[in-house]
């Protein structure tokens, strides 16, 4: 499905922190210009080109033109969905970037470079926040021409709050930091250890043999860890059963789920899940 958004008549089209929650539905889509989603509330699963990436709270995504992509959103009473959408005819918004070079050098690599990165989960959500109500309701009063400036501008500060992190994200990074983004981003499905090691270019033996020296523990214990955290999180903000939060962490075995999480936490993510309807204090790792 492709969805135009009448960009050739309006370049510009937003929506500032809109509550979503009634009113979604999951559809796999692609737009004729940039799409810039950002999270304030709400989880859910977002699939781009057969990569799969959690949505937390905070989590922005850039999706290029043309680009299909799926939102799945877990919505219900506790646990609401709050987004903002800026989508943006690149054209558009590039002649108001002549006395910004880097900017605009920035809004071109992530049209054309393929392995641009798509998600962000490190930008300041209180100065985002900040910026999305300076605003928030400030482009109806206006005529046509002011209104566009007042949101190409909103544009221009997000691409210079982007810039630091996406300078960060395409940095080169150590084989080590590779793998621990590669489980960060993969960490839902089975994990084979000879996929990782083929993502970071090396032998599986030295992959384990590298992770074990710098990160302290082994592939696997990480692997563990960063599961249950997962599952802490959404056992606490979702209404997903027991079994449903294991398949979302990548444990599909139930009983294996929860002999694990107790092993990590000290408690059964049933009591967990019980415990969390009262707002009780996290409960660390041992």
């Amino acid at each position: 499905m492709t969805n135009y958004m009448h960009l050739n008549e309006y370049p510009f089209f937003f929506r500032l922190r809109e509550d979503r929650t009634q009113q979604f539905i999951s559809v796999r889509h692609a737009h004729q210009g940039v799409e810039m989603l950002y999270v304030h509330e709400g989880f859910g699963r977002v699939s781009i080109d057969r990569q799969s990436f959690i949505v937390r709270p905070g989590t922005l995504f850039i999706f290029k033109p043309y680009q299909l992509h799926q939102v799945q959103m877990f919505t219900s009473s506790r646990q609401p969905y709050v987004r903002t959408l800026l989508l943006f005819e690149p054209a558009a918004l590039e002649k108001f970037l002549t006395a910004f070079p880097s900017l605009r050098r920035l809004l071109f690599s992530m049209l054309h470079e393929r392995t641009a990165p798509m998600v962000f989960g490190e930008l300041d959500p209180s100065s985002l926040d900040a910026l999305f109500q300076l605003y928030q309701g400030g482009f109806r009063p206006m005529n046509s021409a002011d209104v566009m400036e007042h949101q190409a501008m909103l544009l221009i500060s997000m691409l210079c709050m982007l810039k630091t992190a996406w300078d960060t994200a395409t940095s080169p990074l150590s084989p080590v930091e590779q793998m621990i983004r590669w489980i960060d981003l993969h960490y839902m499905e089975p994990f084979e250890l000879k996929k990782l090691a083929q993502a970071v270019h090396l032998s599986p033996a030295y992959v384990s043999y590298l992770f074990k020296k710098q990160v302290g523990s082994s592939i696997t214990d990480y692997l563990k860890k960063v599961r249950i955290r997962q599952a802490c999180w959404l056992l606490k903000t979702s209404d997903l059963s027991v079994g449903e939060v294991g398949e979302a962490v990548g444990l599909t075995n139930e009983s294996y789920f929860c002999q694990l999480f107790k092993a990590e936490t000290g408690t059964s993510p049933y009591r967990y899940k019980k415990d969390a309807e009262n707002n009780p204090p996290f409960v660390p790792f041992k």
